[in-house]
C-alpha cells in the first residue's frame, strides 16, 4: 500500500573526491561505496539487517564485475537477502538512485533504503571488440570513460563539444567561463580550509607498500587558482580559434 508517511533522509556521507589516478585510484568503486554505506548506517544508528534495499548510480561499470552495487552492499555487511542494484543516467545516476529509493518507500516496497552513487574513472578499462577477430589492419582500444561516459551516443560529440555548443548558443564568453571557474576553485579552497567538508567525508584507508594511507581530503581543488593563470590556457576541444572551453573552465 502507498505510504502516507513522508520519506526522510536520516544520514548522509561521502568519500573524498580523489583526482584521476590519485589517492583513491587503486580501489574499485564498490570498496568506496562500501565504506560510505557502513558510515551512513553508523550515523543513522541502523543495523545492516534493517536495510530493505540498496540502490546506487554507476556509469562506468565495464570490468567492475557482476552487479557492483551488490558487491558494495555485501562488503558493507548488509545481508545477502537484501536486494542491491544500480541505475544509469550518466551524471544524473546518483540523484536518480535517491529518487528511486524514495519511490520504493512511498509505494510500500521498502522501508529503509541506502541510495547514492559510486564511480571510479581511474579503474575504467580500455576495451576492444575481438569476437570475430581482426581480418586486416590494426585494431585500437577504446577508453570506456570517453565511450560510455563522455560521448553523446546520438551525435558522437564529446562532452566538451557540447559545452562549446551551449556556450555558442547562449553567448557565454571565455572570460565569463574563466571567472566562474576561478570563483568556484577559490570557494572550494576556502571551504576546504575552513573544514566545511570534514563532517561529510568518510576517511578511506588505501593499502600501500608502506602501510595504509588515510585519504580524507578532496584532491581536485587547486589552491591559489587565479584569473591570470587560467586565462593563459588554450581551448582543448575546439582548436580552430573559436573555442572557449579549456582544461580549467571545463573541470568541476
Amino acid at each position: 500500500a502507498m505510504s502516507s508517511d513522508p520519506v526522510v533522509f536520516v544520514s548522509a556521507a561521502r568519500t573524498a573526491i580523489g583526482s584521476f589516478n590519485g589517492g583513491l585510484s587503486t580501489l574499485p568503486a564498490h570498496e568506496l561505496g562500501a565504506a560510505v554505506i557502513r558510515e551512513v548506517l553508523r550515523r543513522a544508528g541502523l543495523a545492516p539487517e534493517e536495510v530493505s534495499e540498496v540502490i546506487l548510480g554507476q556509469v562506468l561499470t565495464a570490468g567492475a564485475g557482476q552487479n557492483p552495487v551488490r558487491q558494495a552492499s555485501v562488503a558493507a555487511g548488509i545481508p545477502y537477502s537484501v536486494p542491491a542494484w544500480s541505475c544509469q543516467m550518466i551524471c544524473g545516476s546518483g540523484l536518480k538512485a535517491v529518487c528511486l529509493g524514495a519511490q520504493s518507500i512511498l509505494t510500500g516496497d521498502s522501508s529503509v533504503v541506502v541510495a547514492g552513487g559510486m564511480e571510479s574513472m581511474s579503474k575504467a578499462p580500455h576495451v576492444i571488440h575481438m569476437r570475430a577477430g581482426v581480418k586486416m589492419g590494426e585494431a585500437s582500444l577504446q577508453d570506456t570513460i570517453i565511450l560510455d561516459g563522455l560521448t553523446d551516443a546520438f551525435y558522437q560529440y564529446h562532452m566538451g563539444i557540447t559545452a562549446e555548443n551551449v556556450a555558442n548558443q547562449w553567448q557565454v564568453s571565455r572570460g565569463e567561463q574563466d571567472k566562474l571557474a576561478v570563483q568556484s576553485q577559490n570557494r572550494a579552497e576556502a571551504a576546504q580550509k575552513a573544514g566545511y567538508f570534514t563532517k561529510e567525508i568518510v576517511p578511506v584507508l588505501v593499502p600501500s607498500k608502506k602501510g595504509p594511507i588515510e585519504v580524507k581530503t578532496d584532491e581536485h581543488p587547486r589552491h591559489g587558482s587565479n584569473l591570470e593563470t587560467v586565462a593563459k590556457l588554450k581551448p582543448c576541444f575546439l582548436t580552430d580559434g573559436t573555442g572557449t572551453v579549456t582544461a580549467a573552465n571545463a573541470s568541476g
